[in-house]
Order: C-alpha cells, then structure tokens, then sequence
C-alpha cells in the first residue's frame, strides 16, 4: 500500500487509522493511553505506525491536551557513574509506561539550570525531575510554576517543591567519621573536589563530627572546586601530607578521590589500613575489588532513579505519595581499608 502524504510530506493520524482499520478517536487514544485499547487494537496501530513512518506531532498536541508525554530529567552529568545508576533505574522503571524521558544536563551551573528549566516549562513536561534541592530563587519559581509533578532527588530537605526522594549527605558523613573515630583515628584528613552543595554538606557533617570530639583543625583539610577524578586524589593527598604529615585517617568524598589515594599510598609505602585509613562515598564497584578494599558511604541511587519516576507518573495519573518526602537512607560498607583488623570480613551499618 503506498503512502498518502500530505503537500508537507507528513503523514497524518487519520492515515494510521484507516491503515490500522480503527477511528481517528483510537488511534489518538494509542499514543494518549494506550493500555485503553486491546491488544489486538494496539497491535494494529502499532503496525500501521511503522509501516507509514508516523512520527506524532508533540507540540500539537500538546496545544490540545496543555501537556505533553514527556518527563524530564535535569542533572548535573551525563558521565559521572553516580547520576549513571539514578538514570538506570529511571529508565527500568519507565519502561512500558506511554511517557518519554527528556534529558537535560547543566554541568554543575545554576545559570544553566535556570536555562533549561525555562526551556522545560515552555514544553509543558507532563513531569520533572531535577537534582538537588539548592535551586536559586528563580529557578524554584520556575518549578513552582510548572504545574505539573516535580521531584527533587539525591538529598532531602525541608522545603520540597513538591516531592522529594534521597538521604542526608550530613548525617552519612557524620557516620562515617564515627566509624573512623571507633578505630582509634584522630587525625582524620578531607579531601573534597567540586564542592556543589551535597559536596558541601558532607564536609559540613566531617566538620561537626570532628569539632564534636574536640579533634577539628583546618590544616587536615584540602578541597578544590575542579571536577573530580582518580588522579586528583594523589593529588590532594600529597598536599595535605605535605602541610599536616601527622594524619591518620582520610576521608574522601567520592570514592575517586579515596581511590586516588590508596594509588598514591602504594607509590609512598604507606601500609593501609596499618598508618592510614580511608573511607570513599557513594560505593561504586570498584570500591570493593580494589587492594585493600575501600570503606565507602553506600548511598541508594538506583532505588532514587526508580522511586523519583514512579512517584511523577503516579502524580501525574492521580495517585499522589502520601508522604512527598522519601528518605531512602545510606549504608557505611565497612572493608579493610578502614579497621585495623586485616583479617576482617566486609560488614555494613545502615541508616535507613
């Protein structure tokens, strides 16, 4: 059967439904809902959809309906592996469900999160989801004008602009120092890299933590706003070895740096967990192959992509959380490189 355009070139609905044997009504329905529709219905549309290359018209529908299928995803990185897991359980969860997941990425910029969520609200998203919970003045009036579901993610707080899904980087810092004290350390070093808010927070909880047991000194600590990567843990270790040579502990906030770190103490003969210990955040894969295996904060991100979703496209059709704040809690790992017991079994203390 060939294909009857119209003078732009574009197939139109009407074609799909007389191609597929149904109404206009229906084959509209396919793309709006289309769990409405019977199998054998939904097959047929699908099948003269891709037999004429139906591509549907977005913002015209949008006009019609004041809302588009699209849900989206602001974040800071498209290539760190921490936002890569939030993606993938925003997308295992999403899959089957008639929306489509629009990214945007802001690179760690206020200003370009105020850009990309102006550009969203001229969209009409049926739903959003955006990082962080330290949004400026104008971007949280642009999220409260969306009037649609929204939900911040990776931390939680106070103020949601509407829902909220992650844990306190404060309370998962300040646990991890703990854990560090119990062994004895008191000389606990940070090591910080980007410093964003959440990044700014887990400092905040080292801080109290260690001025709580009277053991806080500016000199065992060195951050830098640059982006984080493994070389830049040898890096700021070296530094802080170099102005305080007396530490015994490091904690990093990301495992890059903790990693860096243990790289740079092989370099140095520096025995772990013997002269140093080291604790990493966030848990990635390799926290746990390394040699020693590294103690890290295990922070639920996975889970954060796939509860953030569910809890849009549940607002979205009208069954709302009745607790818009979810607190998905963190787990301290607890491996050889932080205890002095070499023969120690992996072990894990959890805040949920």
């Amino acid at each position: 059967m060939g294909r009857k355009q119209t003078k732009s070139g574009k197939i139109r609905l009407t074609e799909v439904a007389k191609l597929a044997g149904v109404s206009p009504i229906t084959a509209s329905r396919f793309f709006r809902n289309p769990e409405a529709l019977s199998l054998s219905k939904r097959e047929r549309v699908d099948s003269a959809v891709k037999e004429l290359g139906y591509v549907p018209n977005l913002a015209a529908r949008a006009l019609a309906s004041h809302r588009t299928e699209v849900i989206g995803v602001v974040i800071p990185s498209l290539t760190n592996n921490v936002f890569a897991d939030v993606l993938r359980g925003i997308y295992d969860s999403s899959e089957g469900s008639r929306y489509t997941i629009q990214l945007a990425n802001t690179r760690y910029s206020i200003l370009q999160e105020e850009k990309l969520l102006r550009l969203f609200r001229a969209q009409k998203p049926a739903g959003l989801i955006v990082t962080g919970i330290n949004q400026t003045a104008e971007s949280r009036t642009i999220l409260e004008s969306m009037n649609c579901p929204v939900t911040q993610i990776m931390e939680i707080g106070d103020s949601p602009v509407d829902m909220m899904v992650g844990f306190s980087h404060y309370d998962a810092a300040s646990a991890a120092i703990s854990h560090i004290l119990e062994q004895g350390r008191r000389r606990i070093g940070f090591l910080g890299a980007r410093m964003d808010p959440r990044v700014q927070r887990r400092f905040e909880g080292y801080r109290d933590a260690m001025k709580a047991a009277s053991l806080f000194d500016p000199n065992l600590i060195v951050t830098t706003s640059v982006p984080t990567t493994v070389t830049l843990g040898g890096t700021l270790f070296a530094d802080l070895l170099a102005q305080t040579p007396d530490i015994d502990a490091v904690f990093c906030v990301n495992d890059d740096l903790a990693l860096g770190v243990l790289f740079e103490c092989q370099r140095r003969q520096i025995s772990i967990p013997r002269d140093l210990a080291i604790v990493g955040f966030n848990d990635l894969e390799f926290t746990a192959a390394a040699v020693p295996s590294i103690t890290s904060v295990r922070t639920n991100r996975y889970e954060m992509g796939r509860h953030a979703i569910t809890m849009v496209i549940d607002a979205i059709e009208g069954r709302r959380p009745q607790t818009p704040v979810l607190d998905l809690g963190f787990q301290l790992v607890v491996r050889e490189s932080s205890t002095r017991q070499s023969t120690m079994m992996a072990g894990s203390v959890g805040i949920d």
